[in-house]
């Protein structure tokens, strides 16, 4: 059991949240839900001991093991790729490691060497050690992290690669206290639904925050939400807490406007009749009755949900995309081989496979960031391409000296002022952010911004590759709406299962050397023809 007390935390002059006390048991899964900048990853910090509460007091079970994710891969980058899992077992990492020290001494060993030396067997045998090396090598397999690779540094991956290592670490060892700070970043969706049954077997104290719904509804049977300056823990999954939040909050602002209008009531009568000798005594009682009324304080939530919106200035053909035999190499590896499919307009093509098939660089080719070696890309009438990267500083770079309003400004110059203001306002970007250069924008406002200009040049042709990037969960879902109702032709690649379900009206899987296969239909039509379960599409 992790129990947290009077819990209280302010940063940067703003309170994330006060007097919380709850408890967190084993055996039950809790999502740390909230919206950007609540104090999620501040909370969890203080769960784990990384950071000090201003007041309150958090309580671990003595001799209980804490593991959490931690995203910093550069401090392991020359070390083996097994050993950095196994590095997860802090105890078990250090025994191994004495063990080794006093091996070499051979014949050198002393009479207290080798009881040192037992002392460190037990403590081995205590952790598993023995299977240290089989239970890492099975966490980076079921990651993704092929065999061939386990043996080699860690700077032989790249750094989406790496912090899969990293999230094996986090679970390497049945800790009793598991707190994952969002495990899915760069996770395809096998590495995801292998995550998900992994973490539903696992019986000790598991807090996991993630911006991917499908994640937490799967995994979660409790969550714990960030919002009104406090932590509230809800029953049951996402889905299952937002519908209890919104009925909550209806409930008390009912509540409270009838208790509002009984105090109007009261002190209407008191007004009248306050000053009259014969009824004195019922404007005392109603004044007594009005300080029992209780009104619940409704604190402003700190939720906030863009409005995106994505319009078509002027109507592509019907004809929209013909892909013909591309293909596209990087040195002797072939990425891309023989793609073709073609989409009338209005279509909305989602793109799947394995991290490194090739996702990212068909949606590049196809928004002309990048020439292929072979094939032929035709675009239909009027077609119009509006592209939005899975790395955004391919689009909006730090090193430009603008703010947010001039770069957004630079897209269509005919627009007044105010029109510019009024969109980034609608995409959160308040007077004040608006002018924050590019420089100082979070990964959220970065993404949300380059959101902004697809609303802003209206293109009929839409390639968003990862568009959830750094978004939280009610942003996702504005997205994810925005979407659907777009009237143009769409493109997409998302590791969302939501987005992709309640989107795609055909799926591309591609399949590297092997080609590609173009499935017309829905994403469950997809997986029906090909025999798959939605936990087990890539």
């Amino acid at each position: 059991m992790l129990t947290v007390s009077n819990v209280s935390k302010t940063y940067g002059g703003k309170k994330l949240f006060e007097d919380v006390t709850t408890t967190f048991d084993p055996g039950k899964r809790y999502g740390l839900t909230g919206a950007n900048g609540a104090g999620k990853s501040t909370f969890m910090k203080i769960l784990a001991g990384e950071l000090e509460p201003d007041n309150g007091e958090v309580t671990r079970p003595a001799r209980s093991r804490l593991s959490m994710l931690h995203q910093d891969h550069y401090r392991f980058e020359n070390e083996r790729i097994r050993d950095v899992v196994v590095m997860g077992n802090k105890r078990l990492w250090k025994a191994m490691q004495d063990k080794e020290v006093l091996l070499a001494k051979g014949a050198d060993m002393t009479d207290d060497d080798g009881m040192k030396l037992g002392e460190l067997e037990m403590a081995i045998g205590e952790e598993d050690g023995y299977n240290a090396e089989t239970e890492a090598e099975q966490l980076l397999t079921g990651l993704g992290i092929a065999p061939a690779m386990h043996e080699e540094p860690l700077s032989r991956l790249d750094s989406a690669m790496r912090l899969r290592v990293l999230v094996a670490q986090a679970l390497f060892g049945n800790p009793d206290i598991l707190l994952l700070d969002e495990p899915t970043n760069h996770l395809d969706i096998d590495s995801i639904r292998w995550l998900e049954n992994f973490l539903e077997n696992y019986k000790g104290v598991l807090i996991v925050i993630s911006h991917d719904r499908h994640f937490l509804n799967e995994v979660c049977t409790h969550t714990a939400d960030v919002d009104y300056e406090n932590i509230i823990v809800y029953p049951g999954a996402y889905d299952e807490m937002l519908q209890q939040k919104i009925e909550f909050r209806t409930q008390s602002e009912k509540g409270n406007a009838s208790k509002q209008k009984k105090i109007l009531e009261l002190q209407d009568f008191i007004r009248r009749f306050g000053a009259n000798a014969k009824k004195a005594s019922q404007a005392q009682s109603r004044r007594r009755a009005m300080e029992r009324i209780d009104m619940v304080d409704l604190k402003r939530s700190n939720i906030q949900r863009p409005f995106i919106r994505f319009e078509v200035k002027k109507p592509s053909g019907k004809l929209v995309l013909e892909v013909d035999k591309l293909g596209k190499s990087f040195g002797t590896q072939v990425v891309l081989k023989d793609i073709s499919f073609t989409l009338q307009r209005g279509d909305k093509l989602a793109i799947v496979g394995p991290n490194g098939i090739g996702k990212t660089t068909l949606c590049r080719a196809l928004a002309k960031q990048l020439e292929t070696d072979r094939g032929k890309v035709t675009y239909g009438h009027e077609a119009s391409i509006g592209y939005m990267p899975q790395h955004h500083e391919e689009s909006v770079s730090k090193d430009d000296p603008k703010t947010a309003f001039e770069w957004l400004y630079q897209w269509d110059q005919k627009a007044s002022v105010q029109e510019i203001r009024g969109l980034l306002g609608r995409m959160l970007f308040p007077s004040e952010d608006a002018d924050k250069t590019l420089r100082a924008l979070s990964g959220g406002e970065t993404a949300r911004l380059l959101m902004s200009k697809l609303t802003l040049t209206k293109d009929n042709l839409l390639i968003l590759d990862e568009p959830t990037n750094h978004l939280d969960l009610e942003s996702i879902r504005a997205l994810t709406e925005a979407m659907q109702k777009y009237e143009g032709t769409l493109v997409f690649v998302s590791h969302d299962q939501y987005m992709v379900q309640d989107v795609a009206t055909c799926v591309l899987e591609l399949r590297g050397p092997a080609g590609c296969d173009f499935f017309p239909g829905s994403f469950e039509d997809f997986l029906a023809k090909t025999g798959r379960q939605a936990s087990g599409i890539r």
